[in-house]
């Protein structure tokens, strides 16, 4: 029967994962980044339109006002076809983000399914045992923190807004955007936050247990050689 001391630690860390795939399944689903840019027709430098859009990782929504000649209201904007429709950065960036994300839940999966099996069970240093655990949290806290700098790269460098608009605009002008980013972006960081507590949790005990075992091997180390020979 597993200690106390252990089902705590291990349970805590399953724990701490499975919030960590709730925060990171919701931040999927909610909005990422929107931004206001200024419009013109391609055969004018009368900036006095605007795109406005508000999209998630999927979809959005665009509200067009003169941009280029006429107002469109709340259009559905479905990220990656209209990424698709210019070949470029854009669409490579922001498909990595995504695949990137799910690489994330998947590692956050195995992190659970090993914990779980360690706090019934004593797997010692295979890959089922805390090795498995820092893998996987390991490995979703990289894919995680990576896709946070490529989503930022592809909004602000990438130019992700500009293509969207022009992906159904190709002959306007766009200038001056002005990019928010919004609460699925931002959902990242807790999510890296429990996985970096999860691994915490699952150290401190390990760490505890080598302690405790080199501790009690200490003293016949360290005897006397009088009571060795006796």
């Amino acid at each position: 029967m597993p200690s106390g001391k252990k089902l705590a630690h291990f349970l805590s860390s399953a724990g701490l994962c499975a919030a960590g795939v709730i925060v990171l399944g919701y931040g999927m689903s909610a909005g990422w980044a929107n931004a206001i840019l200024e419009c013109a027709p391609s055969d004018s430098e009368n900036f006095n339109g605007s795109s406005t859009l508000e999209t998630g990782l999927f979809n959005g929504s665009e509200t067009k006002i003169r941009c280029p000649r006429i107002d469109s209201p709340g259009k559905t904007v479905t990220v990656f076809e209209r990424l698709a429709k210019i070949t470029g950065a854009p669409i490579i960036l922001h498909a990595l983000v995504v695949i990137l994300l799910a690489l994330a839940l998947l590692g956050s999966a195995g992190s659970i399914l090993v914990t779980l099996y360690n706090s019934f069970s004593n797997p010692y240093q295979t890959y089922m045992g805390p090795i498995g655990l820092f893998t996987c949290s390991g490995l979703s806290v990289c894919v995680a923190t990576l896709a946070l700098i490529l989503y930022v790269s592809n909004v602000y460098v990438g130019e992700m807004f500009q293509t969207l608009v022009k992906a159904t605009e190709p002959h306007v002008k766009l200038r001056n955007p002005k990019i928010s980013l919004q609460v699925g972006f931002f959902l990242l960081i807790p999510y890296i936050l429990f996985n970096l507590l999860a691994i915490l949790v699952v150290y401190l005990y390990v760490h505890a247990v080598y302690t405790r075992r080199k501790e009690q091997e200490k003293p016949t180390e360290d005897a006397p050689k009088e009571i060795m020979m006796y």
